[in-house]
C-alpha cells in the first residue's frame, strides 16, 4: 500500500513541476512579436525586413506600439509616442512579471520637463498590452528613468 502512495506522489509531483514549466514558458498567447524594437533604416525595403521575397514582414516592437496608439490612442498620446526609439520586452510576456522597456529621446529624468510625456507614453503602452503583473518603465535618452506604470 505505501508502494502506491509513492509512486502517487512521484505522478503528482511530476504533472506539478510540468505545469510550472509550462506557465514559465508560456508567452502570454498573444500575437505580439517583434525583434529588438529598433526602428528600421530610413528607405528600408519590406523585402530587407522580411524573407528574401517580401512575403512574411514581421514588425519591431516599436512599430507594433506606434501602430496600436495611432489606432487607439489620443492626440496627444500620439504625439508623446512620437519620440519612442527602442521598445523591449513587449513581445515575450509569461503573466507573472512582466517587465516592458521604452526608450525615448527626451532629457531630464523622472522631474524634468518630460515627465509629462513620459507618463502619456506609459498610458498609452497599457492601453495597446496587457499582463497580469506587468511593469513598463520610459527612459530617455541619457537613461534616467522618466515614468512607469503598470500594464
Amino acid at each position: 500500500m505505501a508502494k502506491g502512495k509513492f509512486i502517487g506522489g512521484i505522478i503528482v509531483g511530476a504533472l506539478v513541476i510540468g505545469g510550472c514549466t509550462a506557465a514559465m514558458n508560456d508567452d502570454g498567447g498573444g500575437t505580439k512579436t517583434g525583434t529588438d524594437g529598433a526602428k528600421p533604416a530610413a528607405g528600408a525595403s519590406s523585402a530587407a525586413k522580411g524573407d528574401a521575397d517580401g512575403a512574411a514582414v514581421r514588425k519591431t516592437q516599436v512599430e507594433e506600439f506606434t501602430d496600436c496608439v495611432d489606432k487607439t490612442g489620443t492626440a496627444t498620446e500620439k504625439a508623446a509616442v512620437k519620440h519612442v526609439t527602442k521598445v523591449t520586452g513587449a513581445d515575450k510576456q509569461n503573466n507573472i512579471l512582466d517587465s516592458a522597456e521604452v526608450f525615448t529621446d527626451f532629457t531630464g529624468g523622472i522631474v524634468g520637463p518630460h515627465q509629462g510625456e513620459g507618463k502619456l507614453i506609459a498610458t498609452a503602452f497599457t492601453s495597446c498590452y496587457e499582463s497580469d503583473n506587468g511593469l513598463v518603465t520610459v527612459y530617455g535618452e541619457d537613461g534616467e528613468m522618466i515614468a512607469n506604470g503598470k500594464f
